[in-house]
Protein backbone atom coordinates (compact mmCIF):
# COMPACT_ATOMS: atom_id res chain seq x y z
CA UNK A 1 0.00 0.00 0.00
CA UNK A 2 1.55 3.29 -1.02
CA UNK A 3 2.01 6.19 1.28
CA UNK A 4 1.64 10.09 -0.61
CA UNK A 5 2.54 12.63 1.42
CA UNK A 6 1.97 16.10 -0.03
CA UNK A 7 1.28 19.99 1.42
CA UNK A 8 -2.25 21.14 0.74
CA UNK A 9 -2.97 22.52 -2.86
CA UNK A 10 -3.37 26.19 -2.70
CA UNK A 11 -4.83 28.15 -5.89
CA UNK A 12 -6.53 31.77 -5.66
CA UNK A 13 -8.40 32.96 -8.11
CA UNK A 14 -10.59 36.46 -7.82
CA UNK A 15 -13.70 37.94 -8.64
CA UNK A 16 -16.62 35.59 -9.28
CA UNK A 17 -14.56 32.56 -9.42
CA UNK A 18 -12.65 31.13 -6.65
CA UNK A 19 -9.04 30.92 -5.26
CA UNK A 20 -7.92 27.21 -5.20
CA UNK A 21 -5.45 25.88 -3.06
CA UNK A 22 -3.78 22.08 -4.44
CA UNK A 23 -2.15 20.19 -2.38
CA UNK A 24 1.30 19.66 -4.26
CA UNK A 25 4.29 21.48 -2.76
CA UNK A 26 6.48 20.78 -5.42
CA UNK A 27 4.22 21.38 -8.60
CA UNK A 28 6.21 23.67 -11.08
CA UNK A 29 4.31 27.31 -11.73
CA UNK A 30 3.78 29.05 -8.55
CA UNK A 31 2.23 31.85 -8.01
CA UNK A 32 1.99 34.98 -5.96
CA UNK A 33 -0.90 36.84 -4.35
CA UNK A 34 0.12 40.28 -2.23
CA UNK A 35 -2.16 42.36 -0.22
CA UNK A 36 -1.24 46.13 0.52
CA UNK A 37 -1.72 47.72 3.88
CA UNK A 38 1.31 49.81 4.71
CA UNK A 39 3.25 46.94 3.49
CA UNK A 40 3.44 45.25 0.90
CA UNK A 41 2.50 40.89 2.45
CA UNK A 42 3.39 38.28 -0.03
CA UNK A 43 1.08 35.06 -0.01
CA UNK A 44 2.04 31.91 -2.06
CA UNK A 45 -0.03 29.54 -4.14
CA UNK A 46 0.09 26.95 -6.53
CA UNK A 47 -2.06 28.79 -8.70
CA UNK A 48 -3.89 32.20 -9.35
CA UNK A 49 -6.77 33.24 -11.07
CA UNK A 50 -8.08 36.30 -12.09
CA UNK A 51 -11.97 37.17 -12.58
CA UNK A 52 -11.89 36.07 -16.40
CA UNK A 53 -11.14 32.55 -15.47
CA UNK A 54 -13.26 29.97 -16.98
CA UNK A 55 -14.75 27.03 -14.46
CA UNK A 56 -13.33 25.03 -16.67
CA UNK A 57 -9.80 25.72 -15.98
CA UNK A 58 -9.96 26.00 -12.42
CA UNK A 59 -11.68 22.56 -12.45
CA UNK A 60 -9.19 21.44 -14.38
CA UNK A 61 -5.58 23.09 -12.13
CA UNK A 62 -7.11 22.77 -8.70
CA UNK A 63 -9.35 19.57 -8.43
CA UNK A 64 -9.21 17.25 -11.59
CA UNK A 65 -6.56 14.96 -10.09
CA UNK A 66 -7.63 14.51 -6.67
CA UNK A 67 -11.03 13.77 -8.28
CA UNK A 68 -9.34 11.38 -10.58
CA UNK A 69 -7.66 9.89 -7.22
CA UNK A 70 -10.78 8.39 -6.13
CA UNK A 71 -10.99 6.54 -8.74
CA UNK A 72 -7.85 4.54 -7.68
CA UNK A 73 -8.66 4.31 -3.91
CA UNK A 74 -7.20 7.64 -2.68
CA UNK A 75 -9.47 9.66 -0.35
CA UNK A 76 -9.84 13.32 -1.48
CA UNK A 77 -11.65 16.70 -0.39
CA UNK A 78 -12.05 19.99 -2.46
CA UNK A 79 -13.46 22.73 -0.60
CA UNK A 80 -13.85 26.89 -1.05
CA UNK A 81 -12.93 29.05 2.16
CA UNK A 82 -13.91 32.95 2.18
CA UNK A 83 -16.05 35.75 2.85
CA UNK A 84 -19.77 35.96 2.34
CA UNK A 85 -20.36 36.86 -1.04
CA UNK A 86 -17.01 35.57 -2.19
CA UNK A 87 -18.26 33.25 -4.41
CA UNK A 88 -17.49 29.96 -2.91
CA UNK A 89 -20.90 28.13 -3.63
CA UNK A 90 -20.58 29.61 -7.66
CA UNK A 91 -17.12 28.07 -7.67
CA UNK A 92 -18.26 24.44 -5.90
CA UNK A 93 -20.91 24.19 -7.91
CA UNK A 94 -19.21 24.31 -11.14
CA UNK A 95 -16.25 22.22 -9.25
CA UNK A 96 -18.75 19.30 -8.21
CA UNK A 97 -19.99 19.12 -11.66
CA UNK A 98 -16.48 19.19 -13.81
CA UNK A 99 -16.05 16.11 -10.91
CA UNK A 100 -19.25 14.62 -12.34
CA UNK A 101 -18.15 14.63 -15.81
CA UNK A 102 -15.09 13.63 -15.56
CA UNK A 103 -15.84 10.95 -12.78
CA UNK A 104 -18.37 9.10 -15.59
CA UNK A 105 -16.35 9.85 -18.29
CA UNK A 106 -13.61 7.48 -16.57
CA UNK A 107 -15.96 4.84 -15.48
CA UNK A 108 -17.54 4.36 -18.74
CA UNK A 109 -14.28 3.84 -20.50
CA UNK A 110 -12.59 1.40 -18.04
CA UNK A 111 -13.61 -1.86 -18.83
CA UNK A 112 -11.06 -3.65 -16.48
CA UNK A 113 -12.59 -2.49 -13.15
CA UNK A 114 -16.64 -2.49 -11.92
CA UNK A 115 -17.43 0.66 -9.43
CA UNK A 116 -20.04 1.14 -7.41
CA UNK A 117 -20.60 5.13 -6.25
CA UNK A 118 -23.00 6.22 -3.36
CA UNK A 119 -23.82 10.16 -2.68
CA UNK A 120 -24.54 11.81 0.47
CA UNK A 121 -24.98 15.22 1.56
CA UNK A 122 -25.19 17.19 5.16
CA UNK A 123 -25.24 20.88 6.05
CA UNK A 124 -24.11 21.54 9.62
CA UNK A 125 -26.50 24.78 10.46
CA UNK A 126 -26.06 26.18 13.72
CA UNK A 127 -23.44 23.51 14.68
CA UNK A 128 -26.39 20.67 14.15
CA UNK A 129 -26.00 18.34 11.20
CA UNK A 130 -29.05 17.86 9.12
CA UNK A 131 -29.71 15.41 6.66
CA UNK A 132 -33.03 13.23 6.30
CA UNK A 133 -33.03 11.47 9.17
CA UNK A 134 -31.69 12.24 12.50
CA UNK A 135 -27.74 11.72 12.89
CA UNK A 136 -24.87 11.44 15.29
CA UNK A 137 -21.65 11.55 15.30
CA UNK A 138 -19.39 8.24 16.20
CA UNK A 139 -15.91 7.95 16.38
CA UNK A 140 -14.78 4.49 14.43
CA UNK A 141 -11.38 3.12 14.58
CA UNK A 142 -11.17 2.53 11.12
CA UNK A 143 -13.19 5.16 9.68
CA UNK A 144 -12.42 7.54 11.55
CA UNK A 145 -15.37 10.09 12.13
CA UNK A 146 -18.82 8.82 10.79
CA UNK A 147 -22.10 10.09 10.58
CA UNK A 148 -24.75 7.14 12.00
CA UNK A 149 -27.35 6.55 9.74
CA UNK A 150 -26.98 9.24 6.79
CA UNK A 151 -28.70 8.63 4.35
CA UNK A 152 -26.29 6.93 0.83
CA UNK A 153 -27.89 6.56 -1.98
CA UNK A 154 -26.30 4.46 -5.33
CA UNK A 155 -25.71 6.57 -8.02
CA UNK A 156 -25.21 4.85 -11.67
CA UNK A 157 -25.18 7.77 -14.05
CA UNK A 158 -24.21 11.75 -14.38
CA UNK A 159 -27.67 12.51 -14.24
CA UNK A 160 -28.74 10.91 -11.26
CA UNK A 161 -26.12 12.51 -9.72
CA UNK A 162 -26.82 15.99 -10.73
CA UNK A 163 -30.51 15.66 -10.13
CA UNK A 164 -29.73 14.40 -6.29
CA UNK A 165 -27.31 17.76 -6.32
CA UNK A 166 -30.24 19.87 -7.23
CA UNK A 167 -32.27 18.18 -4.38
CA UNK A 168 -29.54 18.86 -1.76
CA UNK A 169 -29.02 22.77 -2.83
CA UNK A 170 -32.65 23.22 -2.62
CA UNK A 171 -32.83 22.33 0.95
CA UNK A 172 -29.85 23.96 1.99
CA UNK A 173 -30.27 27.01 3.79
CA UNK A 174 -30.08 29.92 2.55
CA UNK A 175 -30.93 33.60 3.45
CA UNK A 176 -30.42 37.47 2.56
CA UNK A 177 -28.38 39.64 4.25
CA UNK A 178 -26.62 43.42 3.90
CA UNK A 179 -23.62 41.68 1.85
CA UNK A 180 -25.46 38.94 0.10
CA UNK A 181 -29.05 38.36 -1.31
CA UNK A 182 -28.49 34.44 -1.59
CA UNK A 183 -26.36 34.06 1.54
CA UNK A 184 -25.42 30.38 2.81
CA UNK A 185 -26.35 29.75 6.09
CA UNK A 186 -24.71 26.49 6.44
CA UNK A 187 -21.66 24.60 5.50
CA UNK A 188 -22.78 21.81 3.23
CA UNK A 189 -20.48 18.18 2.60
CA UNK A 190 -21.30 16.28 -0.45
CA UNK A 191 -20.06 13.19 -0.23
CA UNK A 192 -19.05 10.46 -2.93
CA UNK A 193 -18.21 7.11 -1.91
CA UNK A 194 -16.37 5.21 -5.06
CA UNK A 195 -15.92 1.19 -4.71
CA UNK A 196 -14.15 -0.89 -7.09
CA UNK A 197 -13.39 -4.12 -8.31
CA UNK A 198 -11.57 -5.76 -11.26
CA UNK A 199 -14.22 -6.85 -13.11
CA UNK A 200 -14.83 -10.46 -14.28
CA UNK A 201 -15.94 -12.08 -17.59
CA UNK A 202 -18.11 -14.66 -17.27
CA UNK A 203 -15.78 -17.17 -17.59
CA UNK A 204 -13.79 -16.09 -14.48
CA UNK A 205 -17.40 -16.21 -12.40
CA UNK A 206 -16.32 -19.35 -10.42
CA UNK A 207 -13.09 -17.47 -9.35
CA UNK A 208 -12.93 -16.05 -5.61
CA UNK A 209 -13.69 -12.41 -5.64
CA UNK A 210 -10.28 -12.14 -3.84
CA UNK A 211 -8.45 -13.89 -6.49
CA UNK A 212 -9.38 -10.87 -8.40
CA UNK A 213 -7.15 -8.67 -6.10
CA UNK A 214 -8.46 -6.56 -3.24
CA UNK A 215 -11.31 -4.27 -4.00
CA UNK A 216 -10.39 -0.57 -3.66
CA UNK A 217 -12.49 2.13 -2.00
CA UNK A 218 -12.16 6.16 -1.29
CA UNK A 219 -14.31 9.34 -0.03
CA UNK A 220 -14.22 12.19 -2.25
CA UNK A 221 -15.78 15.34 -0.68
CA UNK A 222 -17.04 18.82 -2.15
CA UNK A 223 -17.07 21.35 0.94
CA UNK A 224 -18.81 24.29 0.11
CA UNK A 225 -17.85 26.78 3.67
CA UNK A 226 -20.21 29.24 4.81
CA UNK A 227 -18.44 32.65 4.70
CA UNK A 228 -17.36 34.50 7.42
CA UNK A 229 -18.74 37.76 8.21
CA UNK A 230 -18.88 40.77 10.23
CA UNK A 231 -22.77 41.75 11.91
CA UNK A 232 -21.93 45.27 10.95
CA UNK A 233 -21.56 44.74 7.47
CA UNK A 234 -24.10 41.68 6.91
CA UNK A 235 -26.29 43.83 8.95
CA UNK A 236 -27.43 40.68 10.83
CA UNK A 237 -30.45 40.74 13.45
CA UNK A 238 -32.12 37.98 15.34
CA UNK A 239 -31.66 34.72 13.05
CA UNK A 240 -29.12 35.84 10.60
CA UNK A 241 -27.15 37.55 13.89
CA UNK A 242 -27.00 33.68 15.37
CA UNK A 243 -26.28 32.10 11.94
CA UNK A 244 -23.42 34.09 11.70
CA UNK A 245 -22.24 33.84 15.07
CA UNK A 246 -22.14 29.81 14.68
CA UNK A 247 -20.48 30.23 11.13
CA UNK A 248 -17.75 32.39 12.73
CA UNK A 249 -16.94 30.26 15.29
CA UNK A 250 -16.44 27.03 13.77
CA UNK A 251 -14.36 28.86 10.80
CA UNK A 252 -12.52 30.27 14.05
CA UNK A 253 -11.73 26.66 14.69
CA UNK A 254 -11.34 25.69 11.71
CA UNK A 255 -8.44 27.74 11.36
CA UNK A 256 -7.07 26.85 15.03
CA UNK A 257 -7.26 23.11 13.37
CA UNK A 258 -5.07 24.54 10.62
CA UNK A 259 -2.93 26.36 12.46
CA UNK A 260 -1.93 23.43 14.95
CA UNK A 261 -1.56 21.12 12.03
CA UNK A 262 0.77 23.82 9.95
CA UNK A 263 2.87 23.97 13.31
CA UNK A 264 3.17 20.44 13.57
CA UNK A 265 3.72 19.62 10.19
CA UNK A 266 6.81 21.79 10.11
CA UNK A 267 8.21 21.69 13.81
CA UNK A 268 6.99 18.26 14.30
CA UNK A 269 5.47 19.04 18.03
CA UNK A 270 2.88 16.61 19.28
CA UNK A 271 0.48 19.99 19.82
CA UNK A 272 -3.30 19.15 20.44
CA UNK A 273 -5.44 19.64 17.59
CA UNK A 274 -8.87 20.73 18.38
CA UNK A 275 -11.06 18.42 15.91
CA UNK A 276 -13.58 18.04 18.59
CA UNK A 277 -14.03 21.83 19.68
CA UNK A 278 -16.98 22.09 16.25
CA UNK A 279 -19.04 19.50 13.98
CA UNK A 280 -17.35 20.51 10.33
CA UNK A 281 -13.68 20.33 11.96
CA UNK A 282 -14.78 16.48 12.94
CA UNK A 283 -16.18 15.59 10.00
CA UNK A 284 -13.57 16.71 8.23
CA UNK A 285 -10.72 15.12 10.42
CA UNK A 286 -8.91 12.84 7.97
CA UNK A 287 -9.19 15.64 5.19
CA UNK A 288 -6.79 17.44 7.47
CA UNK A 289 -3.36 16.33 8.11
CA UNK A 290 -4.98 12.92 7.45
CA UNK A 291 -5.28 10.30 4.72
CA UNK A 292 -6.22 12.77 2.26
CA UNK A 293 -5.52 14.88 -0.88
CA UNK A 294 -7.03 18.19 -0.55
CA UNK A 295 -7.56 21.26 -2.36
CA UNK A 296 -8.32 24.44 -0.64
CA UNK A 297 -10.03 27.01 -2.89
CA UNK A 298 -9.63 30.48 -1.55
CA UNK A 299 -12.01 32.98 -2.94
CA UNK A 300 -10.91 36.71 -2.79
CA UNK A 301 -13.22 39.79 -3.77
CA UNK A 302 -10.84 42.93 -5.74
CA UNK A 303 -13.11 45.58 -4.24
CA UNK A 304 -10.94 47.73 -2.05
CA UNK A 305 -13.83 47.39 0.79
CA UNK A 306 -13.11 43.63 1.06
CA UNK A 307 -9.00 44.66 1.37
CA UNK A 308 -9.61 43.34 5.04
CA UNK A 309 -11.68 39.86 4.67
CA UNK A 310 -9.02 39.28 1.58
CA UNK A 311 -5.59 39.38 3.79
CA UNK A 312 -7.69 37.20 6.46
CA UNK A 313 -8.86 34.25 3.89
CA UNK A 314 -5.08 34.70 2.39
CA UNK A 315 -3.28 34.23 5.75
CA UNK A 316 -5.62 31.04 6.66
CA UNK A 317 -4.77 29.95 2.76
CA UNK A 318 -0.86 30.25 3.95
CA UNK A 319 -1.21 28.37 6.98
CA UNK A 320 -3.56 25.25 5.31
CA UNK A 321 -0.59 25.57 2.60
CA UNK A 322 1.69 24.32 5.24
CA UNK A 323 -0.17 21.34 6.47
CA UNK A 324 1.12 18.08 5.53
CA UNK A 325 -1.15 15.00 4.03
CA UNK A 326 -0.39 11.15 4.31
CA UNK A 327 -2.74 9.86 1.85
CA UNK A 328 -3.01 5.84 0.80
CA UNK A 329 -4.63 3.93 -1.55
CA UNK A 330 -7.69 2.15 0.43
CA UNK A 331 -7.41 -1.77 -0.06
CA UNK A 332 -10.47 -3.90 0.98
CA UNK A 333 -9.30 -7.22 1.71
CA UNK A 334 -11.21 -10.16 3.49
CA UNK A 335 -8.85 -12.79 5.95
CA UNK A 336 -8.35 -15.34 3.69
CA UNK A 337 -6.69 -12.64 0.74
CA UNK A 338 -4.65 -10.85 3.46
CA UNK A 339 -3.38 -14.32 4.83
CA UNK A 340 -2.39 -15.32 1.06
CA UNK A 341 -0.45 -12.00 0.87
CA UNK A 342 1.61 -12.44 3.39
CA UNK A 343 2.42 -16.05 2.60
CA UNK A 344 3.50 -15.03 -0.72
CA UNK A 345 6.07 -12.16 0.57
CA UNK A 346 7.10 -14.66 3.19
CA UNK A 347 8.09 -16.96 0.17
CA UNK A 348 9.96 -14.06 -1.56
CA UNK A 349 12.09 -13.28 1.38
CA UNK A 350 13.17 -16.72 2.63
Amino acid sequence: MSEDERELRLTVAAGPVAHASPQNATSPGKESASAKSGQRTRYTADRVFGPQAANDEVYARAARDIVRGALRGVNGTVFAYGQTGGGKTYTMRAITRGAIGDLFQAVQGDDERKYLMHFSAVEIYNEIVRDLLPLRLLDDPERGTVIERLICTPVDSSEALEALLREVEARRQVGATGMNAESSRSHMIVRLTIESRVASSADEAAVDTEDRGPALTATLNFVDLAGSERASRAQSSGTRLTEGCHINRSLLTLGKVIRSLSEKSERGSDEHVPYRDSKLTRILASSLGGNARTAVITCISAAASALEATRAALFFASQAKRVRNRATVNEVIDDKALIRRYRAEIAELQ
